[in-house]
């Protein structure tokens, strides 16, 4: 029983940040670009497009008109589902060799975040690849399985010296080298 003198705001938990990390480390609402809204809409899409084979100008259709959409940039949202339907069978073909299952049995969300991966790291050449693979696993442990990130990471960072050789042989390169 409260005690009436007692304001409503002083039983409830203080309030928590709306940027940083949550309890499963992945970013808070507030710290996400819109690119990467972008992508978490590209994702839900990505998503209905493999489960429920929706065909992709209903998804576009229906995914604008949720809530925040406004927040992403609709640009980068169109390049990603519509490029990742489009080149689907290209898509899997690179990603499928580096799997240690075949693709049926690899989660739907984990599939369609490779798709984005390996899209990005084709067409999207002003992204720099370690911030496709960061993005991706961050979207894993949004709204993948348990350890689906750790896959993701795997696949892509097998992916990336193909499709971004020079820009990986460059990063790899630079490691700092210990002083002697």
């Amino acid at each position: 029983m409260s005690d009436m003198n007692t304001p409503a705001s002083a039983n409830r938990p203080p309030r928590q940040p709306r940027t940083g990390l949550t309890s499963t480390g992945a970013r808070k609402a507030g710290s996400k670009s819109d690119r990467s809204r972008a992508r978490e809409f590209a994702l839900q899409g990505l998503y209905q497009h493999l489960v429920g084979g929706n065909p992709v100008d209903d998804i576009d259709s229906f995914t604008r008109d949720l809530a925040g959409f406004s927040k992403a940039d609709a640009v980068h949202f169109d390049s990603l589902l519509q490029g990742c339907v489009a080149e689907a069978a290209q898509l899997d073909a690179l990603i499928t060799h580096l799997l240690d299952r075949p693709m049926a049995e690899i989660s739907p969300i984990e599939h369609a975040i490779m798709w984005i991966g390996v899209y990005e790291l084709s067409h999207c050449l002003d992204v720099p690849w370690r911030v496709v693979l960061n993005e991706c696993v961050e979207l894993a442990k949004e709204f993948g399985g348990t350890d689906g990130h750790k896959y993701v990471n795997a696949v892509l960072n097998g992916i990336a010296p193909t499709l971004r050789a020079a820009e990986v042989e460059s990063d790899r390169g630079q490691v700092k080298k210990p002083r002697a």
